[in-house]
């Protein structure tokens, strides 16, 4: 079958890409360490500390607090801040504007859909279906659904397979370097979500870069026209 009468798939990160979770993920950051005595934290803070999934971000919590948190287990860590930020995931966290138009009019130029995140599967599937996007996407890519998480293409190449997609006629829409290293060593075009919790420079290696959601269905078909 030649490449360009496969499908097309669109796939995207979550945390600072489909939704502002930040809120949530803030909240619960503060609660941990208050929770063992600490100080706590603010968003502003928190925000470059997402992207590379849980346990880095509770050890960057850790860090941040220096000498007063050395005594703390960092897997106990990562297993109460999980604890207290499952249940809790969407009670601020919303989707990014024009998120809802822009996956519907994906799927109606015949894109099918796919998330490579890198929070935990079924955190990710609960937040999804808690926002109201349940049976959006052909396939959901944790990270813990393969041996690797992003940057490793294998995490991309994985949700790709998943979503019975090819990476020639695949698009990762993301706003970390993660998204991007794994997009480029997976072969597929990348789309640097500028409105995330990326810094600028995390743009470098894109294929696009978009300033909001509604800019997405345009720029994935000029990447990868029907």
């Amino acid at each position: 079958m030649p490449t360009e009468t496969l499908p097309r798939l669109a796939v995207f990160d979550m945390d600072g890409t489909l939704l502002d979770s930040l809120p949530d993920l803030a909240a619960s950051a503060d609660r941990l360490l208050t929770g063992y005595g600490l100080p706590g934290i603010a968003p502003d803070l928190v925000r470059a500390m997402v992207g590379d999934g849980v346990a880095a971000l509770v050890r960057r919590l850790l860090d941040h607090a220096g000498p007063a948190a050395a005594h703390i287990d960092a897997q106990q860590a990562v297993a109460r801040y999980m604890a207290d930020y499952t249940p809790r995931s969407t009670e601020q966290s919303r989707l990014f504007p024009g998120t809802d138009h822009a996956l519907e009019t994906l799927r109606a130029r015949g894109w099918r859909l796919a998330v490579c995140t890198n929070k935990p599967v079924a955190a990710a599937r609960r937040i999804i279906d808690a926002l109201g996007l349940e049976g959006v996407f052909d396939a959901i890519g944790g990270g813990d659904s393969f041996p690797a998480r992003k940057p490793d293409p294998i995490h991309l190449l994985g949700t790709i397979r998943l979503a019975h997609g090819t990476p020639p006629r695949a698009v990762m829409v993301g706003d970390h370097h993660n998204d991007i290293a794994a997009a480029e060593g997976a072969g597929v075009r990348a789309i640097f979500a500028r409105w995330g919790y990326g810094r600028p420079d995390m743009e470098a290696g894109a294929t696009a870069g978009g300033d909001s959601m509604t800019e997405i269905p345009h720029l994935a078909d000029q990447l990868l026209p029907a």
